[in-house]
């Protein structure tokens, strides 16, 4: 820290700076904006960000983010078609583009190659099995990542849904090997809906 640095100023850059995207230099810019904006937004920010610390929670059923106090979108109707990615980011991607409009089970990462998957290591796959049997889903679009990962996870969700009846596809064209859904286009995710393709069990 040098001498010209004011200590709250320097923890704010380096809490911004593990965003991503952002480095040292972004956020300082970023700092400095709103140190010169204190009104206009560091006030409402401070606001917005404790009302999101405080009431936005990640929902136990599917996975995605709802506000504390009401109910999650997945258990305000029936559905048929729940297509399963990794990462809220993923579902936004596919969202934005309006290819599929069913319901979502976000799962919270994906299970490593190498250990033992009985658990499901943390993610929210138990939950999605439940989600099947319960609302009586007929489709599953497995839209995981074409990563080492993100094929293991898929495969072992595969099995773990063999006895339900689902259908189980997988997203297919479009997708490269090693490709993660949140850095697609949207011209390749609409190939990916459109020729995704059965998942036939062992």
């Amino acid at each position: 820290m040098n001498s010209n640095s004011v200590k709250e100023i320097e923890d704010l850059i380096k809490i911004i700076s593990k965003l991503p995207g952002l480095g040292p230099k972004s956020a300082k810019r970023i700092v400095l904006k709103l140190i010169n904006n204190r009104e206009e937004l560091i006030k409402p920010l401070t606001k917005s960000l404790a009302q999101v610390y405080k009431s936005v929670v990640r929902c136990d059923i599917c996975g995605n983010l709802k506000s504390l106090n009401t109910n999650c979108i997945c258990t305000n109707k029936k559905y048929d078609q729940i297509c399963v990615v990794e990462n809220i980011a993923d579902m936004w991607v596919i969202e934005s583009t309006g290819i599929y409009k069913g319901q979502y089970h976000i799962l919270g990462g994906t299970l490593p190659s190498f250990e033992n998957k009985n658990s499901g290591n943390g993610l929210l796959i138990d939950s999605l099995v439940n989600r099947v049997k319960k609302n009586s889903v007929k489709e599953v679009i497995l839209a995981t990542s074409a990563s080492v990962e993100g094929e293991t996870t898929s495969h072992y969700i595969s099995d773990s849904l063999k006895n339900t009846k689902v259908k189980i596809t997988r997203l297919a064209k479009g997708v490269p090997v090693g490709g993660e859904i949140e850095f697609l286009d949207d011209g390749t995710l609409f190939s990916a809906f459109k020729n995704r393709a059965p998942i036939v069990s062992d």
